[in-house]
């Protein structure tokens, strides 16, 4: 029961091949973005060898909740404040074509359902001034003051993103991490990094999120390491939450799959100081949160099958943190997404590629790593 129901799926056989001589980047980390990053250079025509501690996924991309949303962990409406209005238009834009991308990639571990971000008592006036927002600036989103049993009293009001997903995200993990091999990636299973002068290649890509490598000097705990728990039920017999439902400014966040099994995460404020860890451990006193939630939910309480944790990076300005690292050259890091690291994790891992290869979206100047040290 200690470890992630998506991670629980057999996987693949990687059919990777060693290279032949000097790669010309090495990633570090075998998660979303770094097999998208592994990708789009070797795409490119780049000679790419990717290191990873455990196996492909075994990190926070094997071990979140299964959303593929739009967006950051910012509110649009506050990013309007923050990046100011056009760039939080572009930015969410960005994100928008990246749930697309993963559809396309990510065959039958995506699914496009929307996604519902519940009001609690005191959020609703909250919650619809971002709606207004995002109606205003020409994206799609409804409001619901309506809502099905057994959300009806619960919340009074929610926010429907109707092009948002949910992934099997181990299973699309593992897929691209296929596709890299098969496009000439070299893919190394267990094989910590302990040293960046250890590797040959004169471009490395660190993208751990929120796991410390102890590999990026004084930026190293800039990025805060972030534990997010989670269950996973037998079987319902009822189909009641078939898409993305989040509340309490995302600290509950729960759906079904398509075994009917409900599947919850949160609840770090019912312990908040254990949960700034990289330990990947579940605790006595959040996974009871999550089961009183479930029973109060449900009405009665459902058997638990399955109990994981995974880490996440947290940053205070809730944005990303890809380019290159101050100070060196040749070192360049992807991560931070406060959570959000499904799409987030592909579009960094792009991100720091297309800067790689002299192309660099102007977006990055907002997610510029030396920000974190000013």
């Amino acid at each position: 029961m200690a470890d992630s129901y998506w991670l629980a799926e057999p996987a693949p056989k990687l059919a990777s091949r060693p290279l032949a001589g000097q790669a010309d980047v090495e990633i570090v980390g075998g998660g979303i973005t770094g097999v998208s990053c592994a990708l789009a250079l070797a795409r490119a025509g780049k000679r790419v060898r990717l290191r990873e501690a455990r196996a492909i996924a075994s990190g926070a991309s094997g071990r979140n909740g299964g959303f593929a949303l739009r967006g950051g962990a910012m509110a649009y409406d506050s990013a309007r404040e923050w990046l100011g209005h056009g760039a939080a238009a572009d930015y969410w834009r960005l994100t928008e074509a990246y749930v697309d991308r993963i559809g396309e990639l990510g065959g039958d571990a995506f699914r496009r359902t929307g996604s519902l971000r519940l009001a609690g008592e005191d959020e609703r006036d909250e919650l619809r001034a971002e709606y207004e927002a995002l109606r205003e600036d020409g994206f799609d989103a409804e409001w619901r003051d309506e809502l099905p049993e057994p959300l009806v009293g619960r919340f009074p009001g929610a926010l429907f993103h109707p092009a948002d997903a949910l992934l099997q995200p181990a299973r699309l993990v593992r897929r691209l991490a296929a596709s890299a091999a098969d496009a000439g990636v070299e893919i190394r299973e267990h094989d910590r990094v302990e040293d960046v002068q250890a590797l040959e290649a004169p471009t490395v890509v660190v993208a751990t999120d929120g796991y410390p490598s102890g590999l990026l000097g004084e930026l190293e705990g800039l990025i805060i390491p972030t534990r997010g728990q989670m269950i996973a039920t037998e079987p319902l017999e009822e189909l009641l939450f078939p898409m993305p439902h989040y509340g309490r400014h995302g600290f509950d966040y729960w759906h079904q799959n398509e075994e009917g099994r409900l599947i919850v995460g949160g609840f770090r404020d019912a312990d908040l100081d254990s949960e700034f860890t990289a330990t990947e451990a579940t605790t006595e006193r959040i996974q009871g949160a999550l089961e009183r939630f479930v029973e109060a939910l449900l009405g009665r309480r459902p058997e638990i099958t399955h109990r994981w944790s995974g880490v996440f990076g947290l940053v205070p300005d809730l944005m990303p943190v890809v380019g290159r690292v101050h100070g060196d050259d040749g070192l360049w890091m992807a991560g931070g997404y406060s959570g959000h690291g499904n799409v987030l994790g592909l579009m960094c891992g792009d991100l720091v590629a297309q800067a790689i290869l002299g192309e660099p979206h102007p977006v990055l100047e907002r997610m510029a790593p030396a920000r974190l040290l000013a």
